[in-house]
């Protein structure tokens, strides 16, 4: 895959110019973006998969669901249905996708979790409903333009900055990094927990931020107990494992497990890897089974990995909490 991309170096120049270009326009108003009166806050990246956005997502959704009607409307990547979705009791990761339904399953009716490739027909319809949100979350927008947000918060992960990379096919930056200038706040996500005050001086120079961006530093923390559909039981407990991930990124988790001197192999899919009837088969062998959360969301149902699949709830840590928290609420009030 890596001879690959570098074979398809030539590409890249094409690429840049046709994302810069497309960009250029809406800057320049050439092509229509669609601003909204009510917040509308949108999570998103430069790179391709595995910088945070759900932990993200679920941050902004403790931090705003008691004091306001809250919405997030995801694309619903690899779903099996079409059009603007609404999360329901009958949903499930194929109707809404894998990560809209980890949301439904985690806030209930406590949030609108709904599901739009097109977002400005999806914001729509959600403002249709009687009880139409107040706050709106886009999950990974950031380059879709037709829709302005009023806020955007831009992650990037500590291992793998925008600023030390290309765009595709050779690199991972789905457009030129010039497109960090329309965020608001930079989030560098997946950050040590012992990362020093020097080394976030050096990132954030890195960086460049224009002078209306902050920079925020998050790390994740994971639970204690690993979870199953009807069970709970503490890491201590554990012998030995097979951790099976199909995310973009499985790096950080396996370094914290084998931090623990936990026994375990592990199972590598692609991201939003769909699990056939065959891995299915494979998986119920095994014994005991470790997954992330996202992953338990397509594999929940199976009757035949219900006593033996559990999930790893993780959530983020962010520095400077007080001013992160003060800008998005002063967005919302303002």
């Amino acid at each position: 895959m890596k001879l690959l991309r570098y074979i398809l170096f030539p590409i890249v120049p094409i690429y840049f110019i046709v994302t810069w270009t497309r960009n250029k326009l809406y800057d320049l108003g050439w092509k229509k973006s669609k601003s909204y009166n009510f917040p509308v806050i949108c999570v998103g990246n430069l790179s391709v998969g595995g910088t945070g956005k759900s932990p993200m997502i679920e941050y902004l959704i403790r931090l705003l669901k008691t004091d306001y009607n809250l919405a997030t409307l995801s694309r619903g990547y690899k779903r099996e249905t079409n059009g603007f979705k609404l999360a329901d009791t009958l949903v499930s990761a194929k109707t809404v996708g894998d990560e809209p339904f980890q949301f439904y399953n985690k806030f209930g009716n406590d949030i609108l979790v709904s599901v739009d490739a097109n977002r400005q027909h999806g914001i729509s319809s959600l403002r249709d409903l009687e009880n139409k949100p107040d706050v709106i979350l886009l999950d990974d927008a950031f380059q879709h333009r037709k829709v302005k947000a009023g806020f955007n918060v831009l992650l990037t992960t500590y291992n793998t900055l925008y600023a030390d990379d290309i765009v595709l096919p050779t690199g991972n930056l789905r457009e030129p990094k010039a497109g960090a200038k329309r965020a608001n706040m930079i989030v560098v996500t997946k950050c040590p927990e012992s990362i020093t005050i020097q080394e976030k001086e050096r990132i954030t120079k890195k960086l460049k931020p224009e002078s209306n961006q902050t920079v925020f530093f998050s790390s994740i923390s994971y639970s204690n107990k690993l979870f199953s559909n009807s069970n709970e039981t503490n890491f201590s407990e554990l012998t030995s494992f097979t951790l099976v991930t199909g995310i973009a990124n499985a790096n950080p988790l396996v370094n914290y497990l084998k931090s623990k001197q936990l026994d375990f192999k592990h199972l590598n899919y692609k991201d939003h890897h769909v699990f056939s009837e065959k891995d299915i088969n494979d998986l119920a062998k095994l014994d005991f089974i470790v997954t992330t959360e996202k992953d338990f969301m397509r594999l929940k149902t199976e009757t035949r990995l219900q006593d033996k699949l559990y999930y790893l709830p993780i959530e983020i840590t962010i520095d400077n909490k007080e001013l992160f928290d003060s800008k998005l609420l002063e967005f919302i009030k303002s």
